[in-house]
C-alpha cells in the first residue's frame, strides 16, 4: 500500500513537470523562439501555447518592445583635422525573432559597432562647422546605414540620435571668439544700415520740403500774377468808365479833381509835422487874382511914363 502511494506521488510529480514543460504562457511584450530537437521550429508571441516537453526547447526569449542601444563615446577626426568626441543613441525594435537569434550573435553589440563605424566615416567627410550644425544629416545617414544591415538581423531601426558632440577646449575658445567677432560685425553692419537708412530718410524729407517750398512759391507767384491781372483789368475798366463819363459830361473831370484834392488834403491834415500851412482853395484863387491885378498895374505905369 505504501509503495502504491509512492508510485502515485511520483506519477503526479512527473505529470506536473510534464505539464510545466509543455505549457508556455508568453507575455504580450515578449517573443519566444522554440527549437525542436535542436532545429528552429517556431516563434511564440503573446498568449497561451503548448509545446512537446523535452523535444521542444526554448532557444531565446526576446522583447518586442522598442529598445535603446548606446553608441559608445569615441574620438573622431573631422575633415579639417579637428579631434572631437561623439556619442549617441539608437532606437530599435525586433520584427523577426528567428533572424535576430540565428543571423547574428548579438544584435545589440553588432548595431553599436556598426553605428560607431558609420559615424566615424560620416564625420570624417565633414568640416567641424558642418558637423556641429548638421546633426539631422548625421542622424539620417546613420539610420540609413544601420537600417540596411539591421533588416538582415530581424531588427528595425526606428531612429538615431546624436546626443553629444564635444570639441577640445582650445577649439571651443576659438569658436567662442569667432562667434563674438561675428556678433560684433553683425552689430556694426546693422548700425551702418540704420544710419544709412536714416540719412536716406532725411534726404527724402529735405527733398520733399524743397519741392513743397517750390510749389508754394509757384502758387504764390501765380496768385500775384492773377492779382495783378485782375487789378489791371479793374484799372482798365475804371479808365474806360472815366473816359465814357468825361465824354458824356464836362463836370466829370472837375469831380475827379475835387475828389483828389480832398484826399490829398486829408492825408496832409493827418501828418504830425508842424512845418505846414493849410490854405483854403478860395485863398489860392484870391492870390491868383491879386497877381493878375499887380501885373495889370505894372503895365499901366510903364505906359504913363512913356
Amino acid at each position: 500500500m505504501e509503495s502504491f502511494v509512492v508510485f502515485v506521488v511520483v506519477v503526479c510529480v512527473l505529470v506536473a513537470m510534464f505539464l510545466k514543460a509543455g505549457i508556455k504562457v508568453v507575455s504580450q511584450s515578449d517573443l519566444m523562439v522554440i527549437e525542436r530537437l535542436g532545429k528552429f521550429h517556431r516563434v511564440l508571441d503573446g498568449g497561451f501555447h503548448i509545446i512537446i516537453p523535452f523535444i521542444d526547447q526554448v532557444r531565446a526569449t526576446l522583447t518586442a518592445r522598442e529598445q535603446l542601444v548606446d553608441i559608445t563615446k569615441q574620438q573622431v577626426i573631422t575633415k579639417d583635422n579637428v579631434n572631437i568626441a561623439v556619442d549617441g543613441i539608437v532606437f530599435l525594435k525586433i520584427f523577426d525573432g528567428k533572424m535576430a537569434v540565428y543571423n547574428v550573435e548579438d544584435y545589440k553589440r553588432a548595431i553599436s559597432n556598426l553605428a560607431m563605424t558609420t559615424l566615424r566615416g560620416e564625420i570624417g567627410g565633414m568640416l567641424l562647422d558642418d558637423t556641429l550644425s548638421s546633426r539631422d544629416r548625421l542622424n539620417g545617414a546613420l539610420q540609413m546605414a544601420l537600417g540596411d544591415a539591421a533588416n538582415n538581423w530581424g531588427v528595425k531601426i526606428m531612429r538615431v540620435e546624436i546626443s553629444e558632440i564635444s570639441v577640445p577646449e582650445g577649439i571651443e575658445e576659438a569658436m567662442n571668439m569667432q562667434m563674438k567677432a561675428e556678433r560684433e560685425k553683425r552689430a556694426i553692419e546693422l548700425k551702418a544700415e540704420a544710419e544709412k537708412a536714416a540719412l536716406i530718410r532725411n534726404a527724402e524729407g529735405l527733398k520733399q520740403e524743397k519741392v513743397l517750398e517750390a510749389e508754394a512759391i509757384e502758387r504764390m507767384a501765380d496768385a500775384k500774377k492773377y492779382e495783378q491781372i485782375a487789378l489791371a483789368e479793374g484799372q482798365k475798366d475804371a479808365m474806360d468808365n472815366i473816359n465814357m463819363a468825361m465824354g458824356a459830361s464836362e463836370f466829370a473831370a472837375q469831380y475827379l479833381l475835387a475828389q483828389n484834392r480832398i484826399s490829398a488834403f486829408n492825408e496832409l491834415a493827418k501828418s504830425p509835422s508842424k512845418d505846414k500851412i493849410l490854405v483854403p482853395y478860395e485863398v489860392t484863387e484870391l492870390v491868383g487874382s491879386l497877381s493878375l491885378v499887380k501885373e495889370f498895374l505894372s503895365k499901366k505905369n510903364s505906359k504913363e511914363t512913356r
